[in-house]
């Protein structure tokens, strides 16, 4: 049965003003050391990548039925590609301990302006 359903679009140059206005401060705060590393693979386009994964957390916390609070944290909630290159969400901490139960659908796109996530949460 389906829990929630979150959406959401991200502006890529929104991500990377942030970025160079906060810097690594912005990336520790918002993205887990994996994702980092991953994205930062892509040089120049890596902000499409930043971008694709925010949308996704928040994406996330709306399928929570929270949005950005009642613990919800951006670095508990990962974006992890297996190898067939399907992102997957990665939870830890307390978004562990509460929503690691269910089964978490994502999947993301973009272009080079924006980026777009949608989250469905389906109770086992």
């Amino acid at each position: 049965m389906i829990y929630g359903i979150g959406t959401d679009i991200t502006d890529v140059p929104r991500i990377q003003r942030s970025y160079e206005e906060y810097g690594e401060r912005f990336l520790k705060r918002v993205f887990t050391s994996d994702e980092i590393a991953y994205c930062e693979r892509f040089g120049e386009t890596r902000f499409l990548h930043y971008a694709a994964r925010f949308a996704a957390k928040e994406a996330f916390s709306k399928a929570i039925k929270t949005g950005m609070r009642d613990g919800m944290a951006f670095t508990s909630v990962g974006i992890r590609n297996l190898a067939s290159g399907e992102p997957t969400i990665v939870l830890s901490d307390a978004m562990q301990e509460r929503w690691g139960h269910m089964r978490i659908h994502v999947t993301l796109s973009h272009t080079t302006t924006v980026a777009v996530a949608v989250v469905v949460l389906e109770q086992p």
